[in-house]
């Protein structure tokens, strides 16, 4: 029997590779010659570089960068060595909104500068390829922070630098390259982003999240107007390079401020893909892919995943449902386990989960049931006991 396991990091408890070993443990107890396969799964939210990295072989690094105020923080990253080293990261290290106490937030003067220092730390160390999740942000300043630490010259009237954040964009006249780091473009970009708001406008980044990142409608108001300004000022800048330069990406030529993911993480989206050329794509959807989870789906018996809770919500997109679709394209019967089941979670089976299971197998708080290692033990147990009743069934 094969059995593969794709389960998701149950958030506070259990990473995705523990949880993975766990049901691992539980299956080997009742078919002890089973081969069973653990893959890592993650969303390209959080978590996404440690599943990645170390379920795919690869090395934690560290590097002291400017965090959203501008103070140094430590952020985390991988690096995976394949056919081009990889690196994974999350922006979330250098300019995530859980990095700051919430009366310090103001997407006026918080910055993605980190975020550039972090991808300039995995080019010298030899990275071409970049796999970046980008939720999370406390930003709002369109990328601009980033752009400057790789050598994009943000200027104002008088050919001044501007200020960091989105107040600075106020000030923006032009954007120069001269200093661009000559390596970017040697790079390839997959930026794991799943949500679809535009740049601008009323499902624009500053009047969707500017809120919960401490703006009032005022500095909606200008943030939105400024970021307008700086979406044509791009548009000149690609124009020009288009002109110069015949290996630009010619789907990302045209600046379109209405596309989908232009305006997540405050923006950086859209510079992701305006500036480098970056591709946009479901966080999920490249954690498979990179995990080749497909192929190693092909010949199982048996497909297992999961996350923290499923309810509704699980079916829109999430890590789970992305398993089973790839599951079902070969007929492999999918079972699910998590630590929470939700009323509305039956809706998973129209999805491709073929039966659900919450790991719980004893009563206690919140606090006691949520450690890792009595997580741990409830998967296996549950993951066991799942299993010898299919032993019971086959005979």
């Amino acid at each position: 029997m094969k059995a593969v396991i794709a389960i998701d990091s149950f958030k506070g408890s259990m990473t995705s590779l523990q949880a993975g070993e766990a049901a691992k443990n539980g299956i080997l107890r009742v078919f002890p010659e089973s081969e069973t396969v653990v893959c890592p799964l993650a969303d390209g939210g959080e978590g996404t570089v440690e599943a990645l990295t170390l379920g795919m072989g690869g090395e934690l690094q560290s590097v002291m960068v400017k965090g959203p105020l501008g103070v140094s923080v430590n952020a985390v990253y991988g690096i995976v060595e394949r056919e081009t080293k990889t690196a994974i990261m999350e922006i979330a290290q250098a300019a995530g909104i859980t990095l700051l106490p919430k009366e310090k937030l103001n997407p006026l003067i918080t910055t993605t500068f980190g975020v550039g220092e972090m991808i300039l730390d995995a080019i010298e160390k030899g990275c071409r390829n970049f796999i970046i999740g980008i939720g999370g942000s406390a930003t709002n300043d369109g990328g601009a922070g980033m752009l400057q630490a790789l050598g994009f010259e943000m200027c104002d009237k008088d050919g001044n630098e501007i200020s960091i954040g989105a107040v600075g964009l106020k000030d923006l006249e032009s954007i120069g390259k001269e200093h661009v780091i000559p390596e970017l473009r040697e790079c390839q970009f997959q930026i794991a982003c799943d949500v679809t708001n535009p740049l601008c406008g009323p499902q624009g980044c500053s009047a969707v999240y500017g809120p919960q990142k401490g703006a009032d409608a005022e500095m909606i108001r200008q943030m939105d107007a400024w970021l307008s300004n700086y979406a044509g000022i791009a548009l000149s800048f690609k124009e020009e390079r288009k002109a110069e330069d015949a290996s630009v990406n010619p789907v990302n030529v045209g600046v379109d401020v209405s596309f989908p993911g232009a305006g997540a993480a405050g923006g950086l989206g859209f510079a992701f893909r305006v500036f480098m050329n970056a591709e946009l794509q479901s966080g999920v959807q490249i954690v498979l892919r990179e995990t080749e989870l497909e192929e190693k789906v092909k010949d199982a018996d048996y497909v297992i995943t999961g996350e923290g809770r499923l309810d509704g919500q699980t079916v829109m997109g999430k890590a789970p449902i992305g398993v089973a679709e790839i599951a079902k394209k070969y007929g492999k019967p999918v079972l699910a386990f998590s630590g929470c089941v939700a009323e509305d979670a039956g809706v998973c089976n129209e999805y491709g989960i073929d039966a659900f299971f919450s790991i719980l197998c004893n009563a206690g708080t919140i606090a006691e049931v949520s450690e890792c290692e009595q997580a741990t033990w409830n998967m296996t147990t549950m993951v066991e006991q799942i299993f010898r009743l299919i032993k019971t069934l086959k005979h």
